[in-house]
């Protein structure tokens, strides 16, 4: 309907002259005001050198002649905006496409073809994944499905740090502690974390680590038999340590319902990033400086960084642009790769995505960085250098055991306690930072995952016990069914805008209306109850679409 309306007030400005005007088709914040409202008139009575009231005149009566009996009212409101209202038979013919395009309902075209590489949740190895991680991952996902929803083929994939000072300072306190064979994740990061300290307070220790550092550098460079039994040993630890931290990492993400289609180390992109960084140095992008490669970013407004230390490492930006290199390498030529980090690390991809423009401009120019803020209990931002993190497998636990307490199916508890989790992130801005409370995420009054889900379940159970109601075509002058028609554009608008706080907050509206709904009708057994059920059925769509593009579960019963 949005772009019948648009459609409407161009011909409408082209008749007055103006038809190169930008305007905004939007939703008035009260229904009561109408289904849609238009700027066209103030957007173009300067050039008309007119008032926008009388240009809304004229622009309102000719959308009346185009739009016909597709609409009930186009009113001229306030300082000019046109208001306009959608007919009931309209709402009631887009209510039955809902519920018989089932999971189809909400989904777009506008990614058509696209081939879409999206990088999130990226925990290191040798750590545990904390709190910090669940931003991205939450919002990552989430943002991956809404792409997929417009017909885009998305690759997930996930960037861990497998090598670095991080992993030498784990396996030197492994190392210290006699430690050959680590049983758990929690061993490797309480290691990790000792090695962190160690490597702050005493200077032979960081010298230490500095050096097995380089070592483990050079390991990873030898063919197998080229390495010695100390290399070999190495080896071992530094395999297992990874493989221990990873299955830890894959059990969070299945409980927040992601798969990664690529997991990629560090260690694959390092040797790879090296090799264009010096051959950018050959060609003058990046220059040696007291003996380290660095770039120098104030040429385009930002600032120098090393990407090659003077020990002859690399650093984080010369792994990214193997990372960048190595992504088309494996997964074959796309259209664009979003990259999901927290806003801290923005200097660093600005930089990075400068010295790859330089380098292959190609490349970066599909290449965004998104920044995500900040997950903060009330004891503040947690550092894991210090050791005092909250891990992301503690949260999730403290969630699901609240869940449980009102919850006796375990596996429903899980479910109410992921969507808790998930609404709690994803109802704002990805940028801003968020203060989780567990107790109110789990709230049944609103604002909240749970108050979601138990909507939906509401609904489901009406339509277990109408199966033998004869469905007629839906009521279109209901608050709830206006709603529900907004849906595909929301999910658009969300795509278009990387927010999903966009769908969120529509469910949260949606819930809201049909809470009310029910309160107020009889459904089974009221009148017009074939209507009331075809309402029920596409409420019940809209919201499982929903709530599946958000990654939200939608448990049976609560």
């Amino acid at each position: 309907m949005e772009e019948l309306i648009r459609t409407a007030t161009y011909k409408a400005l082209e008749s007055l002259g103006v038809g190169d005007t930008v305007f905004a088709v939007e939703w008035p914040g009260d229904l009561k005001h109408g289904d849609y409202a238009v700027n066209a008139a103030m957007a173009s009575a300067k050039k008309l050198g007119k008032s926008p009231r009388d240009v809304a005149d004229q622009l309102a009566q000719s959308m009346r002649e185009t739009l016909g009996e597709s609409v009930t009212a186009i009113e001229v409101a306030g300082p000019g905006f046109i208001n306009i209202r959608v007919a009931p038979q309209v709402i009631s013919s887009v209510l039955t496409t809902a519920y018989e395009k089932g999971g189809a309902w909400g989904r777009g075209v506008s990614r058509e073809g696209e081939k879409v590489v999206f990088e999130y949740s990226c925990p290191n190895p040798f750590k545990e994944m904390h709190i910090g991680h669940l931003m991205s991952t939450v919002i990552g996902e989430a943002s991956a499905r809404i792409i997929e929803s417009q017909g885009a083929r998305v690759l997930r994939d996930t960037y861990g740090g497998d090598v670095g000072p991080h992993v030498a300072k784990a396996l030197w306190a492994l190392r210290k502690r006699g430690t050959t064979t680590p049983d758990t994740a929690t061993e490797i990061g309480e290691a990790y974390a000792e090695g962190s300290r160690a490597y702050e307070d005493d200077e032979d220790a960081k010298q230490e680590i500095d050096t097995l550092n380089t070592e483990l550098y050079a390991a990873l460079a030898k063919e197998a038999e080229e390495q010695t039994p100390e290399e070999k040993q190495l080896l071992e630890l530094w395999s297992l340590g990874r493989d221990l931290s990873y299955d830890s990492h894959k059990t969070i993400w299945k409980a927040l319902g992601t798969v990664f289609d690529y997991i990629i180390h560090e260690s694959e992109t390092a040797p790879l990033g090296m090799r264009m960084v010096r051959k950018g140095e050959a060609q003058k992008v990046f220059e040696e400086s007291e003996g380290a490669v660095i770039y120098r970013g104030e040429k385009k407004g930002l600032h120098t960084l090393v990407f090659i230390t003077s020990r002859g490492t690399p650093t984080y930006e010369t792994k990214d642009i193997g990372l960048a290199f190595l992504k088309e390498e494996r997964m074959g030529p796309f259209d664009h790769s979003y990259i999901m980090t927290a806003a801290e690390q923005s200097g660093h991809f600005a930089v990075f995505i400068s010295a790859l423009e330089d380098i292959a401009p190609l490349l970066a120019k599909k290449t965004h960085h998104i920044a995500h803020g900040f997950l903060r209990l009330t004891t503040g931002k947690m550092s894991s250098r210090e050791g005092g993190v909250i891990t992301a497998r503690e949260l999730l636990q403290e969630i699901i055991t609240r869940a449980s307490e009102r919850n006796d199916d375990p596996v429903i508890a899980e479910e109410v306690a992921i969507g808790a989790l998930k609404y709690f992130i994803l109802r704002q801005a990805p940028g801003g930072d968020i203060i989780f409370d567990p107790e109110q995420s789990l709230s049944l009054e609103g604002d909240s995952g749970p108050y979601l889900q138990y909507a939906l379940v509401r609904a489901r159970s009406i339509l277990a016990q109408a199966s033998d109601v004869e469905v007629t075509e839906a009521d279109g002058t209901e608050t709830l069914a206006r709603l529900i028609t907004r849906f595909p554009e929301v999910v658009r608008k969300a795509e278009a805008q990387q927010a999903p706080q966009g769908i969120t907050q529509y469910l949260t509206q949606l819930a809201g209306a049909w809470n009310s709904f029910y309160a107020r009708e009889r459904i089974l057994g009221g009148t017009n109850e074939g209507e009331k059920i075809a309402l029920v059925k596409a409420f019940v769509t809209t919201m499982e679409n929903g709530l599946m593009m958000l990654g939200i579960p939608a448990p049976e019963k609560m």
